[in-house]
């Protein structure tokens, strides 16, 4: 990635950034010119939940479900489906006229072998695969799947992920091992990736599809019609937040995605300039655990740093003013109708003492703790200097390796020795959508296969929980089974919540149809 220094402020940044794309603008086309939160290094959707990873596959990938704004699925690519009485098989037929972008139809062997690779990956959706005994092409529009029991969540599953890691692929591209990631960019999304125009470190360019057929409902979330109303969606990659505000004020960029908020006042009080929400709710930060290694593979090192940490610290110093942050001990986000605190009593003020005991029990022998973080996302590259002083104060060796995020959000998939290039720390944060309840959220799941969450913790009786919670069918006994659980991730520790915070966007006031979903799409936007 272009470092920092290399940037100048306005017009001359963005020549550099897009290797000349303003000089050149696309004649009369619309254009709409984006500042990602950070550039994708992984473009499988089927490999990575990071937002970079998923805001691209939004762009050129259709699902088979959608989940719309309220997070119910509907449908997408599915025109009609049936289930069977016993609730066993499910019949799925294609809208006709889908196709990829290189022009060939997309049939049920694509679906069929997409399935089969994303229930191999996806953390989420290993519920479904344990339940499925057959995924089957009746013909080239039509398909089946059959469950060895009934289960409640199969459309919403079938949307993957973050709503969007269900994303069709071609049959020959699905083939790949599931654990390789996929070479080719094509889908049969709304846009389509321009391969002669990508410019690493630089440029990502997505061109409107011409053979997409939307549906007709209103966009909703992910849901409804994909229109897209601009020719091309460019993002220009400027890691400096000085720059990408620059060219926010002066008109070279039209949309800032998740941009730092040190610098918001300075575009507050420009009429030309909407400070808005995407994310549906509020975000979620957390220091992340690798459960596989020494020290944090012993609940008592976990412990140990939780009862360090001060959520006030982090907040205040990834996020700033108090009116965007609060303080939150809820693993399934506060406010939303999961979000119990039940069990973090103990954890709500630092003890440093009680840390360093922990630390002594845990039998930490001195070897470097990896933090790894993203220096090019500002949240996190400040939580990362926390929690490396945070470790030193309570008797840890801290090797803090900082690069470009996705960078870090490919090594983290690593499973690898820390010394070996795993790892053993990094922090992030999540649109708290996802992650407000046990069937959606990907950071609480514990399973004990190695398939879940980076981080990977094993604890069975918590995942025996939360199979529970999913098909209990009574409201009151699934709250007394909720608040179990949680008191659970308060002693197991896969991670440490570190607070909550409302994520402002930034777009000029020419840019209408903004979408709230919790991840950012760009179908239904126009400039006017």
């Amino acid at each position: 990635m272009i470092g920092r220094r290399h940037f100048g402020i306005g017009g001359a940044a963005l020549a550099l950034a897009g290797a000349g794309g303003i000089a050149r603008a696309q004649g009369s086309k619309s254009v709409l010119r984006v500042v990602p939160q950070a550039e994708p290094q992984v473009f499988d959707p089927h490999q990575s939940g990071v937002n970079a990873t998923q805001e691209n596959a939004a762009l050129i990938y259709d699902t088979l479900f959608s989940w719309d704004a309220d997070m119910a699925p509907r449908p997408q690519m599915v025109d009609t489906w049936n289930k069977s009485d016993d609730g066993l098989l499910y019949t799925f037929t294609l809208r006709p006229g889908l196709k990829f972008h290189d022009l060939t139809p997309v049939t049920s062997r694509d679906v069929v072998a997409t399935l089969r690779r994303l229930l191999v990956r996806d953390t989420q959706n290993q519920i479904l695969a344990s339940l499925v005994a057959e995924i089957a092409a009746k013909d080239e529009r039509s398909f089946t799947l059959r469950l060895k029991a009934p289960f409640g969540y199969v459309e919403f599953l079938l949307c993957g992920s973050n709503g969007v890691m269900g994303g069709i692929m071609r049959e020959r591209d699905a083939l790949t091992d599931p654990f390789t990631p996929i070479k080719s960019r094509i889908g049969s999304g709304p846009f389509r990736f321009v391969e002669e125009e990508y410019r690493p470190g630089a440029k990502l360019v997505y061109e409107k599809f011409a053979d997409y057929i939307p549906r007709p409902e209103p966009a909703s979330g992910f849901a409804g019609g994909k229109r897209a109303l601009v020719d091309r969606v460019e993002w220009m990659i400027l890691p400096d937040a000085a720059v990408a505000y620059a060219a926010l004020r002066q008109g070279e960029v039209d949309f800032l995605d998740a941009p730092p908020l040190d610098l918001l006042s300075t575009v507050t009080n420009d009429r030309n300039i909407v400070v808005g929400e995407v994310w549906p709710i509020e975000t979620y930060a957390v220091l992340r655990f690798n459960s596989l290694h020494p020290p944090f593979d012993n609940v008592k090192a976990r412990q140990a740093v939780a009862h360090a940490v001060s959520q006030q610290d982090y907040m205040s110093a990834a996020y700033g003013d108090p009116k965007y942050w609060r303080e939150c001990y809820a693993f399934w986000i506060c406010g939303s109708s999961n979000g119990t605190e039940a069990g973090s009593e103990a954890f709500r003020k630092p003890d440093l003492e009680k840390a360093r005991t922990l630390v002594k029990e845990s039998g930490y022998d001195g070897r470097p703790v990896v933090l790894i973080g993203g220096s090019d996302v500002l949240p996190y590259q400040r939580m990362s200097l926390i929690t490396a002083d945070l470790l030193k104060r309570i008797g840890m060796n801290v090797d803090m390796q900082l690069s470009d995020w996705g960078s870090v959000a490919a090594r983290r998939a690593k499973k690898d020795p820390p010394s070996q290039g795993g790892w053993n720390l990094f922090h992030t944060s999540a649109n708290g959508a996802q992650l407000a309840s046990p069937l959606t959220s990907p950071s609480t799941i514990t399973t004990c296969d190695g398939k879940n969450f980076p981080g990977w913790p094993c604890d069975q009786a918590e995942e025996d929980m939360r199979m529970q919670y999913i098909r209990e069918t009574d409201p009151a006994k699934q709250k007394v089974v909720l608040e179990a659980m949680h008191r659970r991730l308060w002693e197991s520790l896969p991670y440490v919540p570190l607070g909550q915070f409302k994520q402002p966007f930034l777009w000029r006031s020419n840019v209408k149809g903004v979408v709230k979903a919790n991840t950012v799409v760009y179908w239904n936007i126009e400039k006017t």
